[in-house]
């Protein structure tokens, strides 16, 4: 016992000797990040941490092949991105599943409740004499993808029966807002922010009637790191699952947590609350829970090119630094 002690000292001392680099979206789905900083869990293992956020994850695809991230939390889309171009990269555990939702404003979500959701999307051009347009992150990634593959899988369409806009996740609750768009592939908190100011918004499609057993943010790390710091990386795992299991549960604090960080910290409370609460069966940490939804993700994205590379999943997951 006493060994390890001082091997686990040891990895610690290594990696707090110098500031560690975490990359972060400010959304939901990387949840298990703020809590962790706000209720001291990763305090003692990156007391020097820098945190850099990100708009939307191609910009940390290319932050993790210019070598600038030590640890990352973004969509597994861009994680394959970043492995498939030659990032040094594991993912070693999930954060959430079947996070997106297709919210709509009251033009389209009025179009989706007359007869099945496959013609909705003609009905308002029909109606209105343009195509439906919808909001959602860049191309690749995971509400880019999940939106295809519910058009193209789910309801048998073309994908040319609307217009996407692809922007980032404070665009995408403006455009909602404001009326620029028709409706979004999108995320909580956003989901919960436009429901609750838009009278009559309303989800038209959610979580696994989109794509089933879909993979969302996952936590990853440089392979360097892991290699030099096993028992670190298996700490800062350990305390994921903890704040995995403190987000699910509605633990006291993290509410505060999460909206110090989510929608630049403006967002009401009962707004960040009620996201959580959305969300709460779906935050998940075990890695090999979302294995099988990768794949799946993985050989949809290369037949819609937006990978362009194949990718040995083997490769990508390491799974033994989850706690079994």
């Amino acid at each position: 016992m006493k060994r390890w002690l001082a091997g686990l000292s040891a990895a610690v001392f290594s990696i707090q000797s110098w500031a560690i680099e975490i990359g972060y979206m400010p959304i939901l789905p990387v949840s298990q990040l703020f809590v962790g900083l706000e209720q001291g869990g990763l305090d003692d293992l990156a007391p020097d941490a820098k945190l850099i956020q990100f708009q939307n994850g191609p910009a940390m695809v290319q932050a993790l092949l210019g070598g600038q991230l030590d640890v990352a939390y973004l969509g597994i889309g861009p994680a394959m991105v970043a492995k498939a171009k030659g990032a040094d990269i594991k993912v070693v555990a999930s954060n959430i599943v079947e996070q997106i939702s297709v919210v709509a404003l009251p033009d389209l979500a009025e179009s989706f409740e007359q007869g099945d959701l496959a013609g909705g999307f003609a009905r308002f051009e029909a109606k209105h004499g343009r195509k439906p347009v919808i909001a959602t992150f860049p191309k690749g990634s995971v509400p880019d993808t999940v939106l295809s593959y519910w058009a193209l899988e789910g309801l048998g369409l073309t994908g040319d029966e609307f217009d996407v806009v692809h922007q980032g996740a404070a665009q995408v609750q403006q455009a909602l807002l404001t009326g620029a768009v028709d409706g979004a592939a999108i995320l909580e908190p956003v989901v919960s922010a436009v429901t609750t100011k838009i009278a009559d918004a309303r989800v038209i499609a959610a979580g696994s009637e989109l794509f089933k057993d879909q993979p969302g943010a996952v936590l990853v790390m440089r392979e360097s790191l892991l290699a030099e710091n096993p028992e670190w990386a298996r700490k800062w795992v350990a305390e994921h699952v903890k704040a995995t299991q403190a987000l699910a549960n509605n633990a006291p604090g993290v509410v505060d947590a999460v909206g110090k960080y989510v929608g630049g910290g403006r967002l009401p409370k009962p707004i960040v609350e009620k996201a959580i609460l959305q969300s709460s069966a779906s935050f998940v940490a075990d890695p090999t829970a979302i294995i099988q939804g990768t794949q799946v993700m993985h050989d949809f994205q290369a037949s819609q090119g937006t990978l362009k590379a194949k990718v040995d999943l083997a490769s990508l997951f390491a799974t033994e630094f989850y706690p079994q």
